[in-house]
Formats: C-alpha cells, structure tokens, sequence
C-alpha cells in the first residue's frame, strides 16, 4: 500500500497513469491468487460439555482479531497449493457453547475492562473477566502423498482481568487436531475436519485445567474466603452480592 500512495503522489499525468494501471493490475493479481487458494470456513459442531458449574460469573470479550482470525499459508512450489483457513467464527462458536457449561453465568462483553473505564463493566456484576486470543497456529500438509490427512497446532493464550481491569492471570493451553480418517473427498473437507478437533481439544484443555492455573487458583481461593467472610477485605474480581455455595469454588 505504501508504494502505490508513492506511485500515486506523482505530478506528472504519465507517471500517475502508469501508478493507477499498475494499481489496478496488483489488484487483479491479488484476486486472481486469492481466487486460486483453497479457502475453508471452518465449521463443525461442538456438544456442550457435562461440568459441575463453576459458581462464577464471567464476562468475555473477543476482540476483533480472535473474532476474525485466519491463516494463510503460500505455496512453497508449482506442486503445492495456497490455503486460507478461517477459523475465527468456528472458534466463537465453540467457546460460546463451552464456558456457558463451565460458569454458573456468562456475560457477552463488548469492551475490555479498564480502569479509566470501570462502569462499562461493572454495570455487567461479573466476577472477572476472560479474554481468549490465538498466540499461535501452525499446520502439516501431505505434501509426499494424495491422502487428505492435516494436521493442525494451535496455542491459546487467555488472559482473566478483575472488573477494574487488574490482570489476575495470563496463560497459554495448546490444543492439536488431525483428520481422522483418510477417506475425505476433498482436501477442504479433511482441513475442516483436523481445525474442529483441533477446537474441541482446545475446549477439553481449557475446561480440564482452568482451576489448576496457579493465578487463577490463588484467585479464586482468595474470592472464596471474602463469600465466606464478607467483612474482610476483598481481593480483585469479587462480587460481595455472591453467596459460595456449599461445595465452595473449588469443589471443595
């Protein structure tokens, strides 16, 4: 972009004809590679799971990129093939069905929590507040065979921020899928398939070990003792209206 504002600086009428037709044939061309990549939305299904409810409110905010999140990958030769995978909407997804069978509530949060900002998400009387990000993603092509078998790595980075916008705890979780039979028809189809199980593994992951984080464990201790003593002085994300149940946070 930076060299066609260059081009297109130009005073001369030749010079800025010459910038517009290589402009539009850059434009052509970026179509033209784009529409050849084998491109998947990923889409699947993911079950809700079976959890005794953490006793929580937790807010979540996914911010643009997670939302939209996607990958390119180019071609190394004339044998191999441009992939565009787009996994940010399936991700949504599998989160949006996971957490709500994780916490006792879950709020939708359009904005991060931020100190110059605290009503945006006070207002919401959540707990702490939970912020997924894709740190890292990467995948294995069967470049030596025909057989449509991917393999997908995917590293999570989560973020928990306290309704004043302090940082609890920050951690990653990895997840991996591969497709699970060799018999797909199409190369799209057996990338889909290796992203959702790359999913549903990330969601395994998260709900297994959320409460064994050392932050957030220490954390949700500390909230568990202010439920319990509500005089003494509360630590970050508690809500004082919020009664432990009998089982206590950590199941207890």
């Amino acid at each position: 972009m930076g060299m066609h504002t260059t081009d297109l600086l130009y005073t001369n009428r030749r010079p800025r004809r010459r910038a517009l037709r290589r402009s539009w044939l850059l434009i052509t061309l970026t179509a033209l590679f784009a529409g050849c990549a084998n491109q998947v939305v990923v889409k699947g299904n993911f079950p809700e799971p079976v959890l005794d409810k953490i006793p929580l409110t937790i807010g979540v905010y996914y911010d643009p990129e997670f939302r939209s999140h996607e990958f390119f990958d180019e071609a190394k030769s004339r044998e191999e093939t441009d992939w565009l995978v787009r996994t940010g909407e399936a991700q949504v997804d599998m989160y949006n069905t996971l957490l709500p069978g994780m916490f006792q509530e879950v709020v939708m949060l359009n904005a991060l929590p931020r100190r110059d900002r605290v009503e945006t998400v006070l207002d919401e009387n959540v707990d702490a507040v939970l912020v997924p990000h894709v740190a890292e993603l990467q995948y294995s092509i069967p470049n030596h065979t025909k057989i449509n078998v991917f393999e997908i790595w995917m590293r999570y980075r989560y973020e928990l921020y306290a309704p004043d916008g302090e940082l609890l705890a920050d951690w990653t979780m990895t997840s991996y899928g591969k497709t699970p039979t060799a018999f797909l028809q199409t190369a799209e189809a057996a990338v889909n398939l290796a992203a959702v199980v790359a999913l549903r593994d990330a969601g395994a992951n998260f709900a297994m070990n959320f409460t064994r984080v050392p932050e957030v464990r220490t954390w949700m201790e500390g909230l568990e003792q202010a439920r319990a003593n509500p005089n003494m002085d509360l630590p970050a994300a508690a809500a004082p209206e919020a009664k432990a149940p009998k089982s206590g946070l950590l199941g207890k």
